[in-house]
């Protein structure tokens, strides 16, 4: 049985500080309101809480205060993938101790290893740690794809139970979708849709963290085979989510939380904070669902 995380999965930012260090008060303070406004679960130290540029020690701290401040609430995912396998299974170790519910490991990026090292790289992540896997595949930012014929290998492999599947190519999802016993997860905000009308589990999302509760519907209804209502919630929203990918992830959605006041400061480069006109995008689809008063 692949384990339920939930439908709406927030790929959750990492507060920082004037100084950029972790917020670790502000990250206790964001995860609370995200499970009281839309999301089933937590995502940390994805590419949204700006993984490459966090020391391993702020992810154990970030994992360890997270966890205990949600406790049995919603599951705790911790993102543990790199491009070295050997850091990766450290990394998962790391969550595993610290009480993660699962792990999100993305294809190892730069290094471009071909799909026989990737199947490799999974199982042995998979064989070092005893939490569940989920697998993270997401081409243009890692410079690899996973093909539907490489996840269905590894979905034999006992605790690699799911996809966060980040490639657009709808072809290709629905022979993801049709790999038996697997979870599939939508990588982008546009594809949560389709993926739930594939019979997928959900979207590991970024606009949750502001129009968490219409997410929620959106799944709702399109569980109980209301397609005009899902279409018509993810007809409001598309523009949101291209909004918040007006530049790179998460710059947009950064500058959104702090427009409505979460106050999660900035990022560290080589990423910057959003131009006058990226805010202005942001402000304006923002101010257009109501979240934001003009």
């Amino acid at each position: 049985m692949t384990p339920d995380f939930g439908t709406v999965l927030t790929a959750m930012v990492t507060p920082f500080d004037a100084e950029l260090a972790v917020d670790f008060d502000g990250a206790e303070r964001l995860a609370a309101w995200l499970l009281e406004n839309g999301s089933d679960g937590l995502v940390l130290a994805g590419t949204t809480g700006e993984s490459p540029t966090l020391t391993d020690a702020e992810k154990l701290e970030l994992f360890r205060v997270v966890i205990a401040a949600v406790g049995d609430r919603a599951p705790v995912i911790a993102g543990t993938g790199t491009y070295d396998t050997r850091h990766s299974i450290e990394l998962t170790k790391t969550a595993e101790r610290a009480g993660a519910d699962a792990a999100l490991v993305v294809t190892p990026y730069y290094n471009k290893p071909p799909e026989r090292g990737l199947i490799e790289h999974f199982r042995a992540v998979a064989a070092a740690t005893d939490l569940p896997v989920l697998i993270y595949n997401i081409p243009g930012r890692s410079g690899v794809n996973l093909s539907a014929a490489a996840l269905a290998t590894l979905a034999h492999v006992e605790n690699i139970v799911a996809v966060k599947q980040a490639n657009p190519d709808l072809e290709e999802l629905d022979r993801v979708c049709a790999i038996e016993g697997f979870g599939v997860y939508a990588g982008n905000d546009d594809m949560l849709l389709d993926v739930l009308r594939r019979g997928g589990r959900g979207g590991i999302c970024v606009a949750s963290h502001v129009v968490g509760p219409r997410m929620a519907e959106l799944a709702r209804l399109a569980r109980a085979g209301d397609e005009a209502g899902a279409a018509a919630i993810d007809d409001e929203l598309r523009p949101l989510y291209k909004a918040l990918f007006v530049s790179t992830n998460p710059i947009p959605v950064k500058e959104a939380l702090n427009l409505l006041g979460h106050e999660v400061g900035g990022l560290r480069l080589p990423l910057v904070p959003a131009s006058d006109e990226e805010r202005a995008v942001v402000a304006d689809a923002l101010q257009r669902l109501g979240v934001l008063a003009a």
